[in-house]
């Protein structure tokens, strides 16, 4: 059954903040606090394993670094673009509707804590091209995989950071069930080097976000996003990164 594969993620994300929002009672306000830290940390190191993987390639005994100028040229023109259109914001207006809507407006953390777990669980190669194996072939392995990923990372957030990480299912609903209905038209564009250059900045953004975990609101993330797709439209050009 096409599209299985996002219904089984974006439940597993409920599942997930389920699971945390009700652990994370079980702890004090400075325990929180520092398993919001260590999510973050987690976050980050799983970023850098994914950059890295990107970024570094072996050369006999050596091993070679490159992509800078990829890596340069779509975060800083993807957050130009996103700074001129306000994405961050949207996102929190979303978010302040949600919180309003659902009897959540006592809750503080609600808005950074869906929007922090929204970009976690939507930034990365596995969400578009699961999504586009669901839709052409019916294979919702990837997004499977993905999923237990997404139910272990919300689950920690969510201890910590509150129910608001619950709702990061409703972005990811609509960006794998869109991609997953469009699949026949976006898969001849996801080449193994437009993934590979996607999946690279993507965890930088994810990076940013364990950033933002560990030390407070420091960068404003979505407003990035559209450097994944320049990372896409960098694999079109006649030169190589």
């Amino acid at each position: 059954m096409i599209g299985i594969g996002t219904l089984i993620n974006s439940a597993a994300i409920v599942i997930g903040g389920i699971v945390g929002h009700f652990t994370g009672r079980l702890f004090g306000k400075d325990s929180q606090d520092s398993l919001s830290k260590a999510c973050g940390i987690s976050v980050m190191f799983i970023a850098v394993a994914g950059a890295m993987q990107g970024m570094l390639k072996a050369d006999g005994d050596s091993i070679i670094s490159g992509k800078s100028m990829l890596v340069v040229l779509c975060i800083v023109l993807g957050t130009i673009v996103g700074e001129l259109a306000g994405i961050e914001k949207g996102f929190e207006k979303i978010g302040e509707w949600l919180k309003n809507k659902t009897g959540n407006s006592g809750d503080k953390q609600f808005v950074s804590a869906f929007v922090d777990a929204s970009l976690t669980v939507c930034v990365g190669a596995m969400a578009i091209v699961g999504a586009i194996q669901d839709g052409i072939s019916g294979d919702f392995s990837t997004l499977a995989v993905k999923s237990v990923l997404d139910f272990t990372i919300i689950a920690v957030m969510a201890s910590s950071l509150g129910k608001g990480c619950v709702f990061s299912a409703i972005p990811v609903f609509i960006l794998e069930g869109g991609i997953t209905l469009l699949a026949g038209l976006v898969s001849p564009v996801m080449t193994d080097l437009s993934v590979s250059y996607l999946s690279l900045i993507g965890s930088i953004l994810i990076f940013c976000v364990g950033i933002n975990l560990v030390f407070g609101k420091k960068i404003r993330v979505a407003n990035m996003l559209p450097a994944v797709i320049f990372a896409v439209i960098a694999a079109y050009l006649p030169w190589g990164f």
